[in-house]
């Protein structure tokens, strides 16, 4: 049986991840869908996902406010791990990370718009001094430099730690997260999903993000600064 994986990126849902869901399947708000989400701005069955002749497509079922894929409103649009589908206030991103992964070393020897800096694990293993991390790096088969989520590489958060601990760090997390989402909420993206345009006012709001990141791995790694 074919599956699909949904992870929500923005909404009432965010985090929350829809792993392995068997299609055809509806998305929607009501009890009934494969991919129910909490939003009020998302019709009661707003879009249908299936497997055609080897492809995944996505189907606006007539929805109140529309379905976009990659800022894109569509009516029906083949799916492609990576891409982003807006349905409501939520935005979902399409695949799993090693579907993501595989999709990205298709395209590697495409040209990219920009020098987006990478951050490497082995330079945040020397940061943090984390083993975990470490080991990551070693038995990555990523070429250097290179740096992209895959499930069984994502480091675990901290246990146990105190109410007010927890609150810092979701505060922190989710300041940094409202910045990326103002970056790529205006990105365009061509026809097949290849290739993005970043404008410049994103990519220096990307840059913010990445110093703001920096700063706190600084922080951590020499608390006395």
């Amino acid at each position: 049986m074919k599956t699909v994986t949904f992870l929500v990126l923005e909404g009432v849902d965010k985090g929350r991840v829809f792993r392995d869901l068997p299609i055809p399947c509806t998305i929607g708000r009501e009890e009934g869908n494969g991919l129910r989400l909490n939003d009020e701005r998302i019709s009661r069955y707003h879009a249908k996902v299936q497997y055609e002749d080897g492809d995944i497509i996505i189907t606006d079922l007539d929805s109140t406010n529309g379905t976009r894929v990659n800022g894109s409103t569509v009516q029906i649009r083949r799916l492609r791990p990576g891409d982003q589908v807006s349905v409501g206030r939520s935005m979902l991103l399409f695949g799993t990370m090693e579907e993501i992964a595989a999709r990205r070393g298709s395209h590697a020897g495409m040209p990219v718009a920009g020098n987006v800096p990478t951050l490497r694990l082995d330079e945040l293993a020397k940061t943090f001094g984390n083993k975990n991390i470490a080991e990551m790096t070693q038995r990555s088969d990523k070429t250097p430099g290179e740096w992209s989520p895959r499930e069984d590489e994502i480091p675990p958060l901290p246990q146990k730690l105190t109410g007010a601990q927890s609150a810092r760090l979701s505060e922190m997390l989710d300041y940094m997260h409202q910045g990326l989402t103002s970056a790529v909420e205006n990105i365009e993206a061509n026809e097949d999903g290849t290739e993005v345009k970043l404008g410049f006012n994103e990519w220096q709001t990307i840059q913010a993000v990445q110093m703001l990141l920096a700063r706190y791995v600084r922080m951590i790694a020499e608390p006395d600064l």
